[in-house]
């Protein structure tokens, strides 16, 4: 006669403690795999640019040194001339949560930050302070002329490259509205860790005032002589800093092989929120809409590039409406492959 194999008791006690870790465990998992949409303290953090100490603070949706596995694409966000990286994360957010990318994508809004001249931004120990006008086209710190706007948009490209990170990521879309999105245009052209990241990068320019042009043509003409129409930032003379480390041979390479949309407002035809109406701008034409339109084609025509133009429908000169529309949503948050 077979005696009945003893069965093992665990004590009331032990099993609800288990119990209760098992709970915490998931709970911890479940909050750390959760996006933080809230433009507070609570969704920021600080990357170190290059060495150390300087740093710059950025909006994101998960953290950028915790193992995310969910994780299979990131948006960079370039906020406009007023600095409001703060809106421009409210707005990322609401595009996010309309195409239904909150849990597999990481939003990046970087609040380039400045104290200098009228920007009178406030500064965390080792935060930079960026010029105050130049940060949209590559322009150094107050502190060190050799780190520019350019240099730390490399260092979140890194950062969000990385393995022990992101392990499943498979594309990084920068955008930029405004003067970010003067800051893309000349960023996407000049920039020296696109081919190397090993995650393919996309980019869409989306209403600047002016645009790097290519050579001395332009498509309007204006009455006054306007001699530095062909200056770096409206074209590629007199380069320094970041965008002068390559010739003018490669920067059109460079623009012409990197995928790139400009989204433009149907309606962004009035001289509002910052427009340029400087000579060198108004060459390119003279409006916003008008003036990405023909730089789409130039480049498109000249340097056999495959850019797409995107107008918007009733979009003026509004990141809100630009990003949250049935259109640009596909840009943003391309689908995986």
């Amino acid at each position: 006669m077979r005696r009945p194999k003893r069965q093992s008791i665990i004590p009331l006690g032990t099993l609800l403690e288990m119990r209760a870790l098992a709970l915490i465990l998931f709970s911890a998992a479940a909050f750390a795999a959760a996006p933080c949409t809230t433009a507070t303290a609570d969704c920021t953090e600080f990357v170190t640019l290059g060495a150390g100490p300087a740093r710059t603070m950025v909006y994101r949706s998960h953290p950028l040194t915790v193992k995310n596995e969910k994780i299979t694409r990131a948006l960079i966000v370039i906020h406009g001339t007023n600095r409001d990286a703060d809106n421009y994360f409210r707005s990322t957010l609401a595009a996010a949560f309309l195409a239904g990318a909150l849990d597999d994508t990481e939003l990046v809004v970087p609040h380039i930050a400045s104290a200098a001249g009228s920007c009178k931004d406030p500064l965390a120990p080792n935060e930079v302070s960026w010029n105050c006008s130049s940060w949209r086209t590559g322009g150094p710190s107050v502190a060190d002329d050799k780190l520019t706007t350019f240099d730390m948009a490399d260092d979140i490209l890194r950062q969000l490259a990385r393995r022990d990170a992101f392990p499943n990521l498979k594309v990084i879309v920068m955008a930029g509205h405004s003067a970010g999105g003067q800051f893309v245009n000349r960023y996407e052209m000049s920039n020296r860790v696109h081919e190397t990241l090993g995650v393919p990068v996309k980019y869409v320019v989306a209403n600047p005032s002016s645009y790097a042009w290519i050579d001395n043509t332009r498509p309007a003409t204006v009455s006054d002589p306007c001699p530095n129409y062909d200056l770096w930032p409206y074209g590629f003379q007199n380069r320094s800093g970041y965008a002068g480390r390559i010739s003018d041979q490669d920067l059109k390479k460079q623009l012409a092989s990197r995928p790139t949309t400009y989204l433009l407002g149907e309606i962004d035809i009035l001289p509002l929120g910052g427009f340029d109406s400087s000579c060198s701008a108004m060459r390119q034409g003279p409006t916003r809409l008008a003036r990405g339109q023909a730089f789409g084609k130039y480049v498109d025509e000249q340097l056999h590039a495959s850019h797409e133009i995107v107008v918007v429908p009733l979009c003026g000169h509004n990141a809100r409406c630009m990003f949250t529309a049935d259109s640009a949503l596909p840009l943003l948050f391309p689908k995986q492959q």
